[in-house]
């Protein structure tokens, strides 16, 4: 029966370890990606990560709104 006892200890030992483990990350993929997302379109508050996929939005999107002044010298 000593086993027994052993078992359940160890699963208690490395749950505490693994709860510790998950606190110390602090972040998860969601947030990182969320956090990567730097442009917003003025029109539909759509996000973007970089100049260039965001000023190809605007101009299929958005083509009769004036380019916001940020797109000015971004290539597409």
């Amino acid at each position: 029966m000593a086993r027994g006892h052993q078992k359940i200890q160890s699963q208690q030992k490395n749950a505490k370890k693994q709860a510790e483990i998950k606190k110390s990350k602090g972040h998860d993929q969601k947030t990182a990606a969320k956090a990567a997302l730097v442009f917003t379109c003025g029109v539909c508050r759509s996000q973007m990560p970089d100049p260039k996929p965001f000023k190809q939005h605007f101009e299929s999107k958005h083509p009769k709104s004036p380019l916001p002044p940020e797109l000015e010298g971004v290539e597409a």
